[in-house]
């Protein structure tokens, strides 16, 4: 009898990258830069509102 499990050959990558993990290399830039903006619509915002 055969086997149900899949076959895989030897070159195949045994687990598919994880969409998380491609994004923490960039963190360091992305989270500041965000930081900024965020900083200043706020500050807007309180001029706007004042």
């Amino acid at each position: 009898m055969s086997s149900p499990e899949p076959r895989h050959s030897p070159g195949e990558a045994t687990e598919p990258q994880d969409a998380v993990e491609s994004i923490v290399p960039a963190m360091p830039i992305v989270l500041p830069l965000v930081g900024g903006v965020l900083m200043f619509l706020l500050a807007f915002i309180a001029i706007y509102m004042a």
